[in-house]
């Protein structure tokens, strides 16, 4: 697998996210240790709420519209709420965050 390096991981804060434009629409790199991250759509499938504008606990995201909670390891909600966001390959490599190649050339259809 090719991968393409994306920024330092001081650029994200701890227990927090940076959204990464793509072809595949905003993606967001979850920073939930100090050496792990995570990646995973940027939007809710419930109201479409900015899921990199939410709260970053343990290896999970919550929605900052309806509180929905997505684990980012598997990206499908967890508790009582029904829902997925896509997850991409991420890796850390001496200090820089590295995303998938593959993600980046991917194009949705219309």
């Amino acid at each position: 697998m090719n991968w393409i390096d994306i920024c330092h991981i001081d650029d994200i804060p701890l227990r927090g996210a940076r959204v990464v434009k793509t072809p595949l629409g905003c993606i967001g790199l979850f920073r939930t240790g100090e050496a792990e991250v995570f990646a995973a759509a940027d939007s809710c499938p419930h109201k479409g709420g900015p899921l990199s504008e939410g709260i970053v606990h343990g290896q999970s995201v919550t929605c900052p519209l309806h509180n929905w909670v997505f684990d980012l390891n598997t990206g499908e909600a967890q508790g009582a709420d029904e829902g997925r966001i896509e997850t991409y390959p991420v890796q850390v490599e001496g200090g820089r965050v590295l995303i998938a190649e593959a993600v980046l050339g991917k194009r949705r259809a219309a």
